[in-house]
């Protein structure tokens, strides 16, 4: 039975954007890069239920256009070797790509496994030592579970640095990395920071708090509190778009 790629999922929702939304953005980028394609809803559909196990390349490039994430990041089971070349026209992607590179593979999901799937808030702390005090970072995010494995995306309006984080859950520890991109008129001026995370789960299911781990400007190693803050279990249109804010401080 096919893999639902939960990666692709949670992507699409960070941007707020419905199947048909996603499809319409990937062919108007597909256009702006010189490589029309066909993209539609049912596309979408079989690349997120794992149907499709890789975008031919005709699509790969409209889809780090509208994502602005590499295709490997995607979650996509297999990815294409290179891009298409030429006027780049091409039909639906009803099966996988011939020339491949396996990814790593997604587990399945085991029968009682608590499902963190919802948006949650997430809170970390750190020391910026070029201002001498300490501060607070703050998301809305996206989980979705896919067995054992968390995938996190940050909703766009609730900061203007995205946040990502990919979990592995072990009992009640969650390990894994994040990825902040910082905002290019901030004090960090879009600088890219990344690092490793641990967390613990409560028996609620309902908080994970633990610390991040990361590398700051000073060639050191850093590392604070943070936190993720059960909100709603839903992942629909209308509740990704209440929490499409800036949480209050």
């Amino acid at each position: 039975m096919a893999t639902p790629n939960s990666v692709l999922r949670a992507v699409r929702l960070g941007l707020l954007m419905s199947q048909d939304d996603f499809a319409r953005a990937v062919r108007n980028a597909g256009t702006r890069v010189g490589q029309p394609n066909d993209a539609n809803k049912r596309l979408i559909q079989r690349w997120e239920s794992g149907k499709t196990a890789a975008p031919r390349p005709v699509y790969a490039r409209a889809l780090e256009a509208v994502t602005g994430l590499p295709i490997e990041s995607l979650g996509f089971t297999s990815v294409p070797v290179a891009r298409i070349s030429g006027d780049g026209h091409g039909g639906h992607d009803m099966e996988p790509a011939t020339s491949l590179i396996p990814a790593a593979p997604q587990s399945e999901t085991q029968p009682g496994r608590p499902n963190h799937s919802g948006v949650w808030l997430s809170r970390y702390e750190y020391f910026s030592s070029g201002r001498g005090d300490a501060f607070v970072g703050q998301h809305y995010v996206v989980i979705l579970q896919h067995g054992n494995r968390l995938t996190v995306r940050s909703l766009p309006g609730s900061s203007d640095s995205p946040l990502t984080m990919d979990l592995e859950i072990d009992g009640h520890v969650a390990t894994g990395t994040w990825t902040e991109q910082t905002a290019t008129d901030g004090y960090y001026r879009g600088a890219r920071y990344h690092g490793a995370i641990q967390l613990l789960v409560e028996t609620t299911g309902r908080r994970m708090t633990g610390k991040w781990v990361g590398f700051g400007k000073e060639f050191d190693v850093n590392t604070g509190p943070w936190q993720l803050v059960f909100q709603d279990a839903s992942t629909n249109k209308a509740t990704l778009a209440a929490y499409n804010k800036r949480p209050e401080a």
